[in-house]
């Protein structure tokens, strides 16, 4: 249980420079949100705005679409992409670190030395290089087995080979923070919780209950608002997510005790209220959340912007929140996937497009299925699909087979006709007892034995003669060879 904490005494002990007195029994995620002094009148007034009936698209994705395109993985934490389009994800309970592509099984392409993996801690955030293709680093924030929180980078070329850039992070089973990402401005910015110590949030000799800024080596960056220290912002409890949206605003997503989970809009030098305050303190000393939910509805974790809209991944909320944004100010959060796939973890705009969502099913606190933890990509709303013009085939080769399933790849579309087109559908059958667990370059839909095949954004636009692929994965009933049949492209 996430007990209640408001002490007043915290105002004075900020002002000397010493952190708020250690609050009560702290937890992870927390039991049922009980009463709070904000109000019972606005408490309603959020209520009501979060139970808006979600429609199939919101803001530039079309969720009735949503289809898993990854599976099999332990405990995804976090979500990098790589130049080709691949994606990294860091394994809280394993020390892995997968590649990942739609519809086909994740690879292991590193381990990371030294996890310790209990309860909340373990491998967390990833991130790649901004300059990857040039210096090829990969990110890694972890639990590690000397007693910290800590940041190291390698090459997946020699991915044995671990450059400590930061360590010494407080650190516990629960409110390890984690999240890693790259800002706008090239700096990396690392997400910390109060580690179980609520006096680390306001101790700014504490990188604990922080988001700190630091440069691609590990240190000070010119800008930061405290001279000689790495701290962005203070006063958090477990930060969890990072995004900025396109004019540079930086917002983070943070778990409540047991009231009010929160979104931020971080400033350098902000003071987040943690442990006076939790969701809105309207106290003109600490800065007060853009968005607060009941911590039954969220547990916030992941955080990605795109097309002018956060989305939140919430954990025991088993939804994805999305939140309109205008000029920084939010709109009424919508909740989306709402227990479709169970507890979500990592969010994040692909590069194809898609926003990728991943499950931690198997954390210990979800109950999985036999696909989990899985990767859920969820197309845009407008992928250039309507009526083609001109005349199109749809021709499928079978890549590999094995006892129980097969990749279908390239399925190959090409205007045959005179005329550009400006989208395209394939449908085919599905033997009995079949069935899609992914695919690529296109977004499928399946209605009974029928799978339908529609472009996606990058590749709906076919010139006189142009073609274009794309691929799935299946599987079958053991000792069935067939393969689906009737490709028909319109």
């Amino acid at each position: 249980m996430r007990a209640r904490l408001i002490p007043v005494l915290a105002l004075a002990l900020l002002t000397l420079g010493l952190g708020a007195p250690p609050a009560g029994a702290q937890t992870a995620e927390p039991e049922a949100a009980q009463g709070t002094a904000l109000g019972v009148a606005k408490r309603a007034e959020r209520d009501t705005a979060r139970e808006a009936e979600p429609g199939a698209a919101q803001n530039g994705f079309d969720f009735s679409r949503a289809e898993v395109s990854v599976t099999g993985l332990q405990v995804p934490w976090g979500l990098a992409f790589l130049p080709d389009g691949s994606a990294l994800v860091s394994e809280r309970s394993t020390g892995r670190i997968m590649q990942v592509r739609p519809g086909q099984t994740p690879t292991p392409v590193a381990t990371i030395s030294g996890v310790r993996a209990s309860g909340e801690s373990g491998l967390l955030g990833i991130a790649v290089s901004p300059a990857y293709a040039q210096d090829g680093w990969v990110y890694a924030y972890f639990t590690s087995t000397a007693g910290d929180n800590r940041l190291v980078r390698l090459k997946l070329s020699a991915p044995q080979t671990q450059e400590v850039l930061f360590s010494g992070v407080p650190s516990g089973t629960i409110h390890d923070g984690g999240r890693i990402a790259f800002g706008p401005d090239g700096m990396l910015y690392i997400a910390t919780g109060d580690a179980g110590n609520t006096s680390n949030a306001q101790n700014l000799n504490s990188p604990a209950g922080k988001i700190l800024r630091m440069t691609p080596e590990g240190g000070v960056p010119d800008g930061n608002p405290f001279p000689g220290s790495r701290v962005w912002s203070y006063g958090h409890r477990n930060v969890q997510g990072l995004a900025w949206d396109d004019e540079g605003r930086m917002y983070a997503s943070e778990f409540g005790q047991n009231t009010w989970d929160e979104v931020n809009q971080i400033v350098a030098g902000g003071n987040y209220g943690w442990p006076v305050c939790e969701g809105r303190c309207g106290n003109s000393s600490y800065r007060d959340p853009i968005v607060t939910w009941s911590t039954a509805e969220a547990s916030p974790s992941g955080l990605t912007y795109a097309d002018g809209a956060l989305y939140v991944a919430a954990l025991r909320g088993q939804r994805l929140w999305t939140i309109p944004l205008n000029a920084g100010t939010p709109g009424t959060p919508v909740a989306e996937l709402r227990s479709s796939y169970g507890r979500l973890r990592a969010v994040a705009a692909g590069p194809d497009g898609h926003l990728w969502v991943a499950t931690s099913n198997r954390d210990g606190r979800g109950a999985p299925v036999a696909q989990d933890d899985r990767i859920i990509r969820i197309p845009p709303a407008t992928d250039g699909g309507g009526e083609p013009s001109g005349t199109c085939t749809a021709t499928a080769t079978t890549q590999t087979q094995w006892s129980t399933g097969y990749v279908i790849q390239p399925v190959t579309v090409a205007n045959t006709g005179t005329a550009p087109q400006n989208g395209w559908t394939v449908t085919f059958t599905l033997p009995d007892g079949h069935a899609v667990t992914g695919s690529w370059n296109a977004t499928l839909t399946v209605s009974g034995q029928t799978v339908t095949a529609r472009n996606t954004a990058h590749n709906g636009t076919l010139a006189a003669g142009q073609s274009t692929t794309f691929g799935f994965q299946a599987t079958r009933p053991s000792g069935d060879t067939s393969v689906p049949s009737g490709y028909q492209c319109s």
